[in-house]
């Protein structure tokens, strides 16, 4: 111990109408850990790691209070006791930070408490983490901990001892009841049901304590008693108490079960995701991170045109090898339409290959969100990529702090005019100081921008 497995599959519920969109359906995929632990000790290696991590908690007390959730450390919450136990707090945890790393909206999430009436008998705790989307607040991702009464119910149907046990480091004295059963008489009173009798009996036995004194009492003074249905009479089974030298100790282990609903986790991820651009609300976007983004890179030469066939080849060749998902869009409408359309679909970044790709073997990057684009040598650009997706690298700092930046962001315009990257007048980031991007039928040219606090801004020097 601990113990874990894990797996992921289909679940179906024929008492289940179908409604709520793809929220509510009968046929649906989970993902669930099923982490056993001793239960007299539900502490986790690695919850100090954790301990720091801030989670919207809303406690079952604050439900029928205040109505207001908290913000608490994980680790202020278990040693408080609103969380039950390490190992339950630790997944809750890794739940939350997995959610934000996946791209959900942190606003929009919190973990909340079964009341005392929704609680499962065995359970000896329970939080949901629900995630608000146009249905309101909605249940995805469970974390119980349900105690010992999974292996408690196999092991009764089974009649098979699931247990498990570990080593004292010293040999210890300990107090235990030890049965003696008139097997004979137990046979003849219950027949086939003689089994069954003594399993109950056996188990009985090895749970100790009150309930086997209380049991022993009840044979004395009313003469008979029930058990599995079965009437016990005096005379067929007594315990005594004896000493003995105990090295391995046995227990039945608990069980926590985060268990995720994977469409609904889904369907949230694509609500958060959706968004519009300001500058035209009908140009819609999945913002979804590069991590999860279904295809990452999309190429686009400037015309489809013989030249570039080479390059767009090239370079789909180049992120394959990579493993960075990527889609070629070669169709003749402009590429700020094809930008439009790989916002649709996630794509977080888009490739441009134009005329001087041809002659600087250099290519334009743009980023989906802030709708920057940025001038980057194609031996460079598979490296670049893969940080991004990656998460190693961030847009801000190692793409547009390291290369030329030929656009800043600005939406207006783009559909039509985010072929060429820049256009004349574009401010551009280099290595350090703000210039401006100038074409004119010459060529490019680049020259600092005012209040620079370079001197002699007036300068052109040819690209």
């Amino acid at each position: 111990m601990p113990f874990a497995a894990a797996q992921i599959g289909l679940g179906f519920r024929n008492e289940i109408s179908p409604r709520a969109g793809l929220l509510r359906v009968r046929e649906f995929c989970m993902a669930e850990i099923e982490h056993f632990v001793n239960p007299m000790d539900k502490k986790h290696l690695k919850f100090a790691s954790l301990a720091a991590t801030e989670l919207v908690l809303f406690p079952n007390e604050d439900q029928l209070g205040s109505g207001k959730t908290k913000v608490m450390t994980i680790g202020d919450a278990v040693r408080e006791g609103v969380v039950n136990n390490e190992t339950l707090g630790y997944f809750m945890a890794k739940t939350w930070l997995f959610m934000l790393k996946i791209g959900m909206d942190g606003g929009r999430l919190r973990f909340r408490q079964h009341l005392k009436t929704e609680m499962a008998h065995y359970a000896a705790d329970c939080w949901d983490l629900e995630i608000k989307s146009s249905y309101g607040w909605v249940e995805c991702v469970g974390h119980a901990d349900r105690a010992c009464y999974d292996l408690m119910v196999h092991s009764k149907k089974s009649k098979v001892p699931l247990v498990a046990s570990y080593t004292l480091p010293e040999p210890r004295e300990e107090e235990v009841w030890v049965m003696k059963a008139e097997k004979a008489v137990i046979g003849k009173t219950f027949k086939q049901e003689q089994k069954k009798v003594m399993a109950a009996l056996e188990a009985l036995t090895e749970e100790g304590g009150e309930g086997v004194d209380q049991f022993q009492k009840r044979l004395e003074e009313e003469g008979s008693t029930i058990l599995e249905g079965c009437k016990i009479e005096r005379g067929m089974v007594s315990w005594t108490k004896v000493k003995k030298m105990v090295q391995e100790v046995k227990y039945m282990p608990s069980v926590i079960e985060p268990s995720f609903g994977i469409g609904r986790v889904l369907y949230s991820l694509m609500e958060h995701s959706f968004t519009q651009r300001k500058a035209d609300e009908n140009r819609c976007v999945m913002a979804f991170v590069p991590r999860v983004a279904p295809i990452k890179v999309g190429v686009y030469p400037l015309l489809n045109k013989p030249e570039f066939a080479p390059y767009t080849e090239k370079i789909v060749s180049l992120l394959t090898e990579a493993g960075l998902s990527n889609r070629s869009d070669t169709t003749g409408v402009s590429v700020g339409r094809r930008y439009s359309r790989a916002d649709e679909i996630g794509c977080p970044f888009g490739v441009t290959i134009d005329y001087e790709t041809l002659s600087s073997q250099d290519v334009t990057v743009r980023e989906r969100d802030s709708t920057a684009q940025i001038r980057v040598q194609i031996e460079q650009l598979v490296p670049l990529l893969a940080g991004l997706v990656e998460g190693s690298k961030s847009w801000e700092k190692d793409a547009m702090g390291r290369f030329p930046v030929v656009r800043m962001g600005d939406e207006e315009g783009e559909e039509e005019g985010g072929a060429e990257g820049g256009g004349n007048g574009s401010v551009t980031t280099g290595a350090g100081a703000l210039t401006i991007v100038e074409k004119t039928p010459r060529g490019r040219f680049s020259r600092p921008a005012e209040g620079a606090g370079l001197p002699d801004i007036g300068k052109l020097s040819v690209k």
